[in-house]
């Protein structure tokens, strides 16, 4: 994520992303069981007293209830989209007492494996996690990714869904993106250096810059490679033989740059591209900045995209920071489409730096060494910044399974799908990590069985001095004897974020969690065996409440 710093009226703001090359290896869809079909899309047949000669496509529309998504004419049928939440034998009964209905079908999917060809593919952990080593050299965890390889086989994205991404530019000519640049059709037909569609920037082919508030260009080219990485997380073009894939493989995206080569931009510029990508038809809005307080003409242009139907996706911010507490904007305005999210490692956890707030961040998703396209080639960066785009890239999957959905919609729907994750409960409203598959079949998983609060569990009284010394550097040991792994949980938890720590060990000595700031509320990472040492040091500066621990879970 970007952040504003200083006055509203010139935000400065700040690049997120730290380098390095994240490894993880590539694995094939799991078989699914029963026959698959496309979620909430149906064949219906039409009577011969129904020919489309006589039926217009709103009145089947009102008549079915639904959205029509083709009109097969010669064939008299009807592909359409019910809401997803109604069940296949309901939708199936209902149509078919539908006197203009021959018959009812189920939208099945045939299909070979769509893993695609990228070869890049293995290295992109958020995509597809096997539990291999990132570019820290840090073990993951297997499954925790956004589970887009068996989404893939429901939805690669649409050319109909254009995604506004709205940072430093986009490099549009680079292999992996150019086959999914959005093209203003008006310029791209009109005469050079003239503003042909009249809507104030000229020759905006592939988006626009507004770096120059007062002058904006048609050239949202990216001069450093922050926006550019965020679009190739999206939708680099997928199954092409070329370098990474996005999380949708198809869409259109649209460059809208007003943040300079040195990561700056103002609330001017920034007003200006968001109401450019509402004016020119932008579904989702990625957003991988922030800062500044709190001003209304931002608020009101973010309320414009709300009412035009769009989906405004925002990092939560990389300050360590609670949002409930503390807001960051634009992540945490109260409009109803904004979807703000946090980064997680590899693990499953809240990565060091990122923002949370279990109100007012929604998901969490990938944000630490996160490989994908720059203005040199391909790096691997971290920040909320890489974790906005992957749930930007899991909306545009949905928007193109789902036209009708509105952003309000898409933000409840992915909300309510997140996978559970233990670490998560307490960091972030949904509890979870947003995942594709379960957005599309509108799934909503089952608890985390994992996670320790459904093991079982013996009090403990363990807490620091309130609040620790400087300089602390004091060890407590628990051990639950016949235990095969523990888990202990922090009734509070407030150190200086990034100064002071509790490191957890296990009985080889090796460290297994490193925690710092506010982890109130929270169970600790799983550690193996049956004895933790836990180890508090400080340094000389700002002593916090410190911690209390007051239970140990164990199986």
């Amino acid at each position: 994520m970007i952040r504003f710093q200083g006055r509203a009226a010139c935000l400065l703001l700040a690049l997120c992303a730290t380098l390095s090359m994240g490894i993880a290896q590539a694995k094939k869809t799991p078989q699914q069981q029963e026959p698959e079909a496309v979620p909430g899309e149906y064949l219906v047949k039409l009577k011969p007293n129904a020919a489309f000669a006589k039926m217009s496509e709103l009145t089947l529309s009102k008549s079915f209830q639904a959205y029509i998504k083709n009109q097969i004419y010669d064939l008299n049928l009807v592909v359409i989209k019910k809401p997803v939440f109604e069940t296949r034998k309901s939708v199936i009964e209902t149509l078919s007492q539908n006197p203009y209905v021959e018959y009812v079908e189920p939208n099945y999917i045939y299909r070979i494996n769509k893993t695609p060809n990228d070869p890049l593919l293995g290295q992109l952990w958020g995509i597809v996690n096997t539990g291999a080593n990132d570019s820290g050299g840090s073990a993951g965890t297997a499954g925790v990714d956004v589970d887009a390889v068996r989404a893939w086989d429901i939805q690669t994205g649409s050319k109909e869904v254009i995604v506004a991404v709205i940072d430093t530019g986009v490099s549009y000519n680079h292999p992996d993106l150019k086959d999914n640049m959005w093209i203003n059709e008006i310029e791209a037909n009109g005469k050079a250096g003239v503003d042909d569609d009249n809507n104030g920037v000229v020759d905006d082919i592939h988006g626009a810059n507004f770096v120059e508030a007062t002058r904006p260009t048609g050239n949202p080219m990216d001069d450093q490679g922050h926006g550019s990485h965020c679009a190739g997380t999206i939708a680099a073009k997928g199954d092409d033989g070329v370098g990474v894939v996005g999380v949708a493989w198809n869409a259109r995206i649209m460059g809208v740059k007003f943040l300079s080569a040195n990561g700056s931009g103002t609330l001017e510029g920034a007003v200006q591209a968001i109401n450019y990508a509402n004016k020119m038809g932008a579904k989702i809005l990625s957003n991988s900045w922030g800062g500044g307080g709190f001003t209304q003409s931002l608020k009101d242009v973010i309320e414009q995209s709300n009412a035009k139907g769009s989906l405004f996706v925002a990092a939560a911010g990389n300050d360590s920071n609670n949002n409930d507490a503390n807001p960051t904007y634009p992540a945490t305005y109260d409009v109803p489409n904004i979807l703000s999210v946090a980064a997680i490692n590899n693990k499953g956890s809240v990565a060091s730096f990122s923002n949370y707030g279990r109100n007012k961040v929604h998901v969490a998703a990938p944000g630490v060494n996160v490989l994908s396209i720059t203005t040199s080639g391909y790096q691997s960066w971290s920040g909320t910044s890489m974790a906005a785009p992957h749930v930007s890239g899991i909306a545009v999957l949905l928007a193109s399974q789902e036209p009708n959905l509105n952003g309000v919609e898409m933000k409840q729907r992915i909300i309510a799908t997140s996978k559970p994750f233990s670490t998560l409960k307490s960091k972030v409203k949904s509890k979870g990590i947003a995942n594709a598959y379960n957005a599309l079949t509108n799934e909503i998983p089952g608890p985390d069985l994992n996670d320790p609060e459904f093991w079982s569990k013996q009090d403990q009284a363990i807490s620091s001095e309130h609040p620790y010394k400087d300089k602390a550097n004091v060890e407590w040991t628990i051990t639950v004897e016949g235990a095969s792994e523990i888990s202990l949980y922090f009734s509070k938890m407030d150190l200086e974020s990034g100064y002071d720590f509790v490191s957890l060990y296990d009985a080889n000595g090796k460290l297994v969690q490193k925690l710092t700031g506010n982890n109130d509320e929270s169970y600790s990472n799983v550690i193996p065996g049956n004895t933790v040492k836990v180890v508090l040091t400080s340094d000389d500066s700002l002593s916090k409440y410190g911690f209390d621990i007051t239970k140990v879970a164990f199986r």
